[in-house]
């Protein structure tokens, strides 16, 4: 039944991307198609990185020794968890100086796997594995970071530390445990983890293991920590108990023709880089329960007190299906998420094309992020800023006034450049919240197509944001701005109702916002702090 559920979406997906090659509208500068990016267009080799604005290393594949265990000669079970017999093969290759250990075609049981320097876990084509279902196969409590939180926990279903040169290869496939299994009927922690945890609490004191009424939190899928030289690639994910692949604290990491599949998922995220630095992801399919390619800096104090950004990061020619957020930074940023490069990646269904977020409580912010080439399908929302949340999660910190005292937990995101993009059709273009305490800055969004029916929603507290030569499509004409400075629409062409921009402003700082070219009737800045029409031709 699993594969051949696996078959039909298969065929599922290449049937969509043939489809929506048919439609895949084209620019002057050429913006893949979905056909063109994702795991079943990844090529054999790794091409140089180019066009990083940052310092950015060429990644290369880890390299093994010849030797390869092949697990079928050391007697694994389909009925019994292969887990211990796979950690000894493990164990063994690394002491022998490398290796490949193979798990063979079949559908087989696990508990947790951790891998050792020095070894290439490979999932042969055909190779199916289940992880366990229940939360003490997952002790005992290993050193482990929950959403931006240093914990003692559940392990992930394959994890390391403190290792050197290490894969997870292969065409095989990893399933988290059914549906109904008892490590997910655990809530996953009382409330969110900066309350559950106190930040003054040491880390080896932090125990959560579900044991004894103590907190538990769900394992991740691969969960790579303070590792160097890490490839992951070709696998595919299915089912995860929590986020899928989230290597945490490392140091060169390629991640590749991975496609992931959690839908069922709360928390489903595909991709969470967390403080890591020099990663390549390329050629993935993410199609999850929550955001789809993230990246995480630790939150609030105890990300502070780590201290360690995620930067260096590029991702290219790869596609978001269902999720939360296509590209997402946030919302744990208190060690920075910096020096991010972007460009043909391919987003569709996606609930949000590249979304922010972070909040009060959660420190350092993001800067130095381009965006280039990517093209968006049926999204509800291009762009999302959210600096906010919610009364849910965060009390009376979702209320944008007062404006609160600036300290170590203000963030900041500045320096961004989202330019050459397709919005083939959304909802809505742009909605951007910050914080009147330090607003958002110096965006430039830049040569692009965008059909939507709403125009900008929100763009509050904005510092110093450039929309230039785009041309857009909108059924609903209002631009809302809140307290935003320096807002300049330049050579920007509109399709809309009345053949005008209505452009309601609030706050007593608006000021300076500057339409020209493009359509407008004329020249105009206004520095009104009431609602005005700009008329077009």
């Amino acid at each position: 039944m699993k594969r051949k559920l696996s078959y039909a979406l298969k065929w599922t997906l290449s049937l969509l991307a043939v489809g929506l090659l048919a439609q895949c509208a084209q620019v002057p500068v050429h913006i893949p198609c979905a056909s063109e990016v994702g795991a079943h267009a990844m090529p054999a080799d790794i091409a140089p990185i180019k066009g990083a604005p940052f310092d950015m290393p060429q990644l290369t594949r880890p390299i093994f020794p010849d030797l390869v265990v092949n697990m079928a000669a050391r007697g694994i079970q389909p009925e019994v968890a292969i887990s211990d017999l796979v950690n000894e093969a493990i164990e063994e290759v690394s002491q022998q100086g490398g290796g490949t250990v193979l798990i063979p075609r079949g559908y087989w049981k696990s508990n947790r796997i951790v891998l050792k320097s020095n070894v290439n876990l490979h999932f042969a084509e055909g190779a199916e594995v289940e992880f366990s279902g229940i939360a003490e196969d997952y002790l005992p409590a290993v050193f482990n970071r929950h959403e931006g939180i240093e914990v003692m926990g559940a392990a992930a279903f394959i994890y390391a530390n403190g290792e050197n040169n290490i894969a997870v290869t292969g065409k095989g496939t990893i399933w988290g445990p059914p549906l109904e299994a008892e490590i997910r009927q655990r809530p996953n922690g009382p409330s969110v983890v900066e309350k559950d945890i106190p930040a003054d609490m040491p880390v080896e004191l932090r125990i959560c293991d579900g044991v004894d009424g103590r907190i538990f939190y769900r394992p991740k899928s691969i969960s790579p920590i303070n590792c160097t030289n890490v490839l992951i690639e070709g696998v595919t994910l299915r089912r995860s108990a929590h986020w899928n692949v989230v290597p945490i604290y490392c140091e060169n990491v390629i991640i590749r023709g991975v496609t992931i599949h959690s839908t069922e998922v709360p928390s489903g995220d595909g991709i969470d880089i967390e403080s890591s630095r020099n990663v390549l992801i390329e050629y993935c399919t993410l199609n999850c329960g929550d955001d789809c390619y993230t990246l995480k800096a630790g939150r609030a104090e105890d990300g502070l007190r780590v201290e360690k950004p995620t930067e260096n990061v590029v991702i290219r020619h790869s596609l978001a299906l269902h999720g939360h957020g296509g590209i997402t930074i946030g919302s744990e940023t208190a060690g920075g998420v910096n020096n991010v490069y972007s460009h043909d990646c391919v987003f569709v269904g996606t609930r949000t094309g590249i979304r922010y977020k972070t909040r009060r409580n959660r420190g350092g912010g993001s800067d130095n992020n381009i965006f280039e080439r990517i093209r968006m399908v049926d999204v509800n929302k291009a762009f999302t800023w959210d600096l906010l949340g919610t009364p849910f999660y965060m009390g009376e910190l979702a209320e944008r006034k007062p404006a609160r005292e600036i300290g170590p937990l203000t963030p900041e995101i500045k320096n961004i450049i989202i330019k050459d993009f397709v919005v083939e059709s959304s909802n809505e273009f742009f909605t951007a919240n910050g914080i009147p305490e330090i607003p958002f800055s110096n965006v430039l969004v830049e040569n692009g197509v965008v059909k939507c029916n709403r125009l900008i929603g929100a763009l509050n507290d904005a510092e110093g944001f450039t929309i230039r030569k785009v041309a857009v499509e909108c059924i609903e004409n209002e631009i809302n701005i809140l307290d935003g400075q320096n807002v300049l629409f330049d050579d920007v062409t509109f399709d809309a109702p009345a053949k005008e921009i209505v452009v309601n402003v609030e706050g007593d700082i608006s000021g300076n916002i500057c339409f020209r070219g493009g359509n407008v009737d004329g020249k105009s800045c206004y520095n009104s702090v009431v609602p005005f029409v700009v008329p077009l031709k």
